[in-house]
């Protein structure tokens, strides 16, 4: 601790010694450099790319200006007038400021210079805003959050127009709305600005970049390093929202969140979603940082984990481009949004220009307004584009790695892809859900993970923001797709718990062409309860599609309910267990998520090889399962519960198992076949594989058999042993069965 105090203290020192003077840097000097403008202007008209990303700004820029600006005075969440009004304001000015930079169009300097004194005019007046629900309320907005967001990119806009403006307007600017709106960030809301998580991540890199345009050392050395006892706050205060103030030893601001929440791997902890909002700030930042103070490496901090982020991102989304909805994480959002063209802009330009980033931005029909744009767009035209190709790959979570991950199983165009979530909690937007799986094909969502209970900017649902349903559903277990114990969430649902915990790797290997396959365990979501789970997909010869196998080991000191849902998307078309109907609807439970399931009919499943078929989306899906004697099968509807609508009535099939200490789900999943709404024609509607069963199961090894119509194969698992080189045997009806590594798969002839 004191080596580490220490060694900061020589960086502060150092970085006072180099302080940028506002005077003498040039201009422009953040994202768009001097050099980057020159280059801009020497090929404009000659890049297809670039060209349609300046017509596009042009047209949103010209109409604002016919428009005239408008800074109301702030009353409203997200979604509002007043909200969408300063947020459009902050997205306008920095696309203003960077076509005057372009065209020498000086209406443009002049708008963004309108509407900065406009702002300076009202600020220093402006109370916290009025609406109370955020833990730090902002100003312009109603949390200081979507004030960072100003912030930022209004520096951008400043420092496009700086060498415009005289130097008493920029004083006083600096004097009246700059610091004061940096101060209020940083300093008056620590809660906020001195944290591990995305919304410091937007804080931290705000002061920082208004810090770079007005050469203020003190607000850079606050954005990297955070604020600590001198500055005057409570170091030691927690906030309500899942996030901590730390203690001044160096891990708050700019530089620990680049430490702390990024794996080396370049998972971002919170998921997809969330890195999608925050690399924006991180990977912009670093790159101001490395225009105007490359002594400080920051682009290169942490092993460049940052442009490899981009790379993680851009893996971790379905066919369509879009993310996989992992903790907190809206449907729909995908690499066309304007944080993925930047990100894959930079990665390309101050990465190692490779040619697979040119398909994406060519996918995204956009660039950035700066010099790593116009050389993608450079790229583009002159035809240096190649695939980006998404294969089977395991990402660690945790700073150093080691705190469970992330792994993505996938063949050939995704025809099917499998997410196996075994991470850490994710901080406040973690989902109580360990050895979680959803599924794709090719882009379409199979079996889902529910994501988040909030309408993004929907002003009638709540402002906006999120909904009591998100933590009394989304984030509880029973929403996912994983093993509930006597109905209760994992750790009980207690974010203090989760957060101390997270799940251990098994094994993964995709390194064989008919078998991709990843094993987790999960030892502390229930006290006395151990959990591995292993999920395999396999490509069968005699099959069109891949298959995955599902094994869900549950060991205990006692005996429980066990309940394992298969969160499906779409049409029950067939079960092989006769069903009994509700005749009234009623919520499942009290708690734990239960309360917002209703029970639509039950079957009892006989032992022995049991199925459910369902369509989505013209392709039909069959699990096919080993039932235990007296095994329940529940279907569900969601909705109890929710008087205000904001769930979705999706369907589930929940499999229930009482009276049970350690015991075996095995499952099958197997796409086959296709509906035709044109010519009405079905193709291939029942499953090709007829049975699985549970060969053998014990402390140490666990094997499955399943039969195609050509073969019956096994699937045996090392519960305990990952080592690669070891020698395994064990006997199953019989018959010796011998193999080395954690897992085997072979034909199966055993009777």
């Amino acid at each position: 601790m004191l080596l580490r105090n220490f060694v900061l203290c020589l960086v502060l020192v150092f970085s006072n010694i180099l302080s940028i003077s506002a005077n003498s840097a040039e201009r422009p000097g953040l994202i768009l450099t001097a050099e980057g403008v020159k280059s801009i202007r020497e090929n404009l008209g000659r890049l297809p790319l670039f060209d349609h990303s300046v017509a596009l700004a042009r047209e949103v820029v010209e109409s604002e200006i016919s428009a005239g600006i408008d800074t109301p005075i702030p009353k409203d969440y997200s979604g509002g007038y007043t909200h969408e009004r300063h947020k459009k304001n902050f997205y306008v000015a920095q696309q203003a400021g960077a076509l005057y930079l372009i065209t020498q169009d000086e209406r443009y300097a002049k708008y963004v210079r309108d509407m900065l004194f406009q702002y300076e005019a009202m600020y220093s007046d402006l109370p916290v805003h009025p609406k109370p629900r955020s833990y730090a309320r902002g100003k312009l907005f109603w949390q200081c959050l979507n004030d960072s967001n100003w912030l930022f990119y209004m520096a951008q806009a400043y420092d496009a127009i700086y060498d415009y403006l005289s130097e008493s307007e920029r004083n006083q600017l600096n004097s009246n709305l700059f610091r004061p709106f940096a101060d209020f960030i940083s300093l008056d809301n620590p809660q906020f600005f001195n944290r591990i998580h995305n919304h410091s991540a937007w804080g931290n890199a705000a002061v920082g970049m208004i810090g770079l345009v007005m050469g203020d050392q003190d607000l850079i050395n606050r954005a990297l390093y955070g604020l600590s006892s001198h500055d005057g706050v409570d170091m030691l205060a927690k906030d309500n929202d899942g996030g901590f103030i730390y203690s001044p030893d160096g891990r708050a601001g700019f530089l620990a969140n680049l430490e702390e929440p990024f794996s080396p791997d370049g998972y971002f902890t919170e998921g997809p979603y969330y890195q999608r909002y925050a690399t924006y700030p991180f990977i912009v930042f670093a790159v101001a940082m490395h225009n105007v103070r490359p002594e400080l490496k920051v682009l290169e901090h942490k092993n460049k984990v940052l442009l490899k982020s981009v790379y993680t991102l851009l893996n971790l989304t379905d066919a369509d481009g879009e993310f996989f909805p992992l903790n907190d994480g809206q449907k729909g959002m995908s690499v066309a949004n304007g944080s993925l063209i930047s990100a894959v802009n930079i990665a390309y330009f101050y990465g190692n220009q490779d040619p697979s980033l040119i398909s994406i931005a060519e996918q995204q029909g956009r660039v950035m307004l700066d010099h790593s744009g116009l050389t993608v767009a450079i790229a583009s035209r002159d035809s240096l584009s190649s695939e980006f190709t998404k294969s089977s790959v395991n990402y660690s979570d945790g700073p150093l790695g080691q705190q469970g991950g992330v792994a993505i199983l996938r063949y050939g165009k995704e025809d099917l892809t499998t997410v196996f979530k075994y991470s850490a909690h994710g901080l406040s937007h973690g989902h109580y859900d360990k050895l979680s799986y959803s599924l794709y094909a090719n882009g379409t969502e199979v079996i889902q993970d529910y994501g988040l209970v909030r309408f993004v900017n929907i002003e009638q649902k709540g402002g906006g923001n999120y909904l009591p349903e998100n933590n009394t559903w989304a984030k509880q277990t029973i929403a996912h797709n994983t093993l509930v114990q006597d109905e209760i969430s994992h750790f009980g649902g207690q974010y203090d718990v989760s957060s101390q915990h997270h799940s251990e790797l098994n094994f993964f290997d995709a390194s064989k062409p008919n078998i991709h396959i990843v094993s987790a365990k999960e030892n502390n979501a229930y006290p006395g309860t151990s959990m591995l789970r292993t999920l395999a997909q396999i490509k069968l010869p005699e099959l069109d599609n891949a298959v995955l196998i599902d094994i869900f080991k549950a060991s205990s000191d006692g005996e429980h309910q066990y309940d394992l849902p298969l969160q499906f998307l779409g049409q029950v078309i067939e079960t092989s267990a006769k069903t009994s109907m509700s005749e009234t609807l009623a919520p499942m439970g009290a708690d734990n998520g239960y309360q917002h399931l209703f029970k639509e009919a039950t079957s009892i499943a006989t032992a022995g090889t049991q199925y459910m078929t369902w369509m989505n989306s013209g392709r039909f899906y069959t699990m096919t399962t080993e039932s235990m004697v007296d095994d329940e099968w529940i279907y569900t509807r969601l909705g109890a519960k929710d008087p205000n609508f904001n769930l979705r009535r999706d369907a589930a099939l929940i499999i229930r198992r009482k009276g049970v200490g350690n015991t075996v789900f095995a499952s099958l999943i197997e796409p086959h076949g296709s509906y035709s709404f044109v010519t009405e024609g079905s193709n291939s509607p029942r499953p090709h594989i007829s049975s699985l069963k549970v060969e053998h199961h014990d402390s140490d090894y666990t094997a499955v058999s399943f039969t195609s119509p050509k073969q019956k194969y096994i699937l045996v698992i090392s519960n305990d042993s990952a080592n690669e080189s070891e020698s395994h045997s064990i006997i199953i009806n019989g018959e010796l069965v011998k193999w080395d590594g954690p897992y085997f798969l072979s034909p199966y002839n055993i009777n």
